[in-house]
């Protein structure tokens, strides 16, 4: 575990503040829920929670049905990170959204768009560029974004268009109503 060397008290209702510099570190928004563990030695270990990270098996395979089907790249992820990844782009599973997606998917907006298009960002920080074709749509669940289904194409002349959509769109539902139950 790291140290920051902040110290902060606990008020009396039991609340304590985590910092502005580590909540933006970690990409904590407000009311982002967080898991609570404690362990042996009495440390309290505060997790960023995600609900579509607990149907990672689930959504793995969903990933690997869509790519199968679609013949794209097909890649899940929950507000933050890439959960499951199938098709290629296997490195970037864990890794963090770009601030432009994370924008992107928590305006709802749906994306088809091509390299040089205005409405184009990068799912990743982490110099994934070799992507040609996009098409993103965000994961609903009880009216809130809880993700995105991806999919990806590295070939210039295989654009997406309406099926790609429809596709993805089917996806986000199915996977938002999963999460419902």
């Amino acid at each position: 575990m790291k140290a920051t060397g902040i110290v902060r008290r606990i008020d009396d209702l039991g609340r304590i503040v985590i910092p502005k510099e580590i909540r933006r570190t970690l990409r904590i928004r407000e009311s982002d829920p967080l898991e609570i563990f404690t362990d042996r030695e009495g440390e309290i270990i505060l997790k960023k929670y995600s609900p579509i990270g607990e149907m990672s098996t689930f959504a793995k395979q969903y990933a690997e049905s869509l790519a199968q089907v679609s013949g794209h790249a097909a890649l899940i992820t929950d507000r933050d990170q890439f959960i499951a990844v199938s098709g290629g782009f296997k490195g970037v599973i864990g890794k963090s959204l770009s601030k432009d997606l994370e924008d992107k998917i928590n305006n709802r907006e749906v994306i088809i768009a091509s390299k040089g298009d205005k409405n184009f960002v990068m799912v990743s920080d982490d110099n994934i560029s070799d992507y040609e074709h996009e098409a993103i749509t965000p994961i609903i669940c009880e009216g809130d974004v809880i993700g995105a289904v991806i999919l990806l194409e590295s070939d210039a002349k295989a654009k997406m268009g309406e099926v790609e959509q429809k596709l993805i769109q089917s996806a986000a539902g199915f996977l938002g109503r999963q999460m419902e139950q």
